[in-house]
């Protein structure tokens, strides 16, 4: 019996617990048997014998769930294998999943995390806790929402060496750019459109200014070329400058305007607004994200997929938990 404990139950967190509901069966295929014996968010718990779907009900009904217990006492006290960790980032502090992840490690349970801040601040020392303590900790769900990114490069590409990858990692600049190309409407107007469609936070400075694309450009830096690099080591450049007229210059000359993450083996990391012309396979549109990973002896590969949601951040936590205990037994 794997046992789960779950801190953070806002969107990402709930996403993930009714993905272990709707897809129990296939999971369990997968991994045997499992439980969720803990869920945290910010104020509020659940541990002991619950049934998820209760948990989740309780959340929405009253904003909460029943218990007091904090996340540091869940995680010193609770009785789990693997933690996962869906709380809000912070790349510059890295709290307080930080703070969780580091706990779990050192009491040598897993870690399952779609939180980039804990890994843009501290990726070397978080990778030397876990194997100090004989503990394992997936990140998936931090780069590329539901794209395979970290495992395929990891896995399917391990005997390649790894040249140069560029790609769109974040959905909402990548929706206000295309808007922009179709309907040579300027950033503001879209980008108020897009507030009011939900695709754009209230805030929307993590995306436009390029933080959230260069946090998780840190990422792929230091998991796929060896890095120990911060999030100040990028430069990163956002979209708020784009015009109109940027773009009808640029589809004149059969090209579009993409921000850009580049990481190549040479220690470039750079996030900027990019011509990219309208035949690259990174001239994508809407909310999705996309990777070229440029390789020596598969060439150029492209993943495209859907880069944040709830649904889609599960399938990546979920890929994790299979990755770890796929061959597993536990009685």
């Amino acid at each position: 019996m794997i046992k789960i404990a779950l801190i953070g139950f806002g969107t990402v967190g709930r996403g993930f617990a009714k993905a272990l509901i709707y897809n129990r069966n296939i999971i369990q295929r997968k991994i045997g048997e499992f439980r969720v014996t803990a869920i945290c968010d910010s104020k509020s718990s659940i541990t002991g014998d619950f049934k998820i779907e209760d948990a989740i009900k309780y959340k929405l009904d009253k904003g909460r769930l029943p218990e007091n217990r904090n996340a540091e006492d869940i995680i010193e006290l609770g009785d789990f294998d693997v933690l996962v960790e869906t709380t809000p980032t912070d790349v510059f502090s890295g709290e307080p999943g930080l703070s969780y992840i580091k706990k779990a490690l050192t009491t040598g349970r897993d870690v399952i995390t779609s939180n980039k801040g804990p890994l843009v601040v501290a990726y070397r020392e978080l990778m030397t806790l876990a194997e100090r303590h004989g503990a394992k900790i997936g990140f998936e769900a931090t780069v590329g929402g539901a794209m395979p990114v970290v495992k395929m490069i990891r896995d399917e590409l391990a005997g390649n060496r790894i040249r140069r990858i560029r790609g769109i990692l974040n959905g909402t600049t990548n929706y206000i750019l295309s808007r922009m190309e179709k309907e040579k409407a300027p950033y503001p107007q879209i980008l108020s459109e897009a507030q009011e469609l939900g695709i754009a936070e209230a805030d929307p400075g993590y995306d436009v200014e390029g933080i959230d694309a260069g946090a998780k450009l840190v990422i792929l830096a230091n998991s796929v070329f060896g890095k120990d690099v911060k999030f100040d080591d990028v430069e990163v450049r956002g979209i708020t400058r784009i015009t109109p007229e940027a773009f009808e210059i640029a589809v004149e000359k059969g090209y579009t305007i993409r921000l850009i993450a580049e990481a190549d083996e040479d220690g470039k990391l750079e996030v900027s607004p990019r011509l990219v012309k309208l035949t690259n396979p990174l001239a994508i549109y809407g909310t999705l994200n996309a990777v070229l990973i440029e390789t020596d002896l598969a060439g150029e590969i492209f993943v495209i997929g859907r880069g944040a949601g709830e649904r889609e951040t599960a399938s990546a936590l979920i890929s994790d938990l299979v990755d770890f205990y796929g061959n597993c037994s536990f009685h």
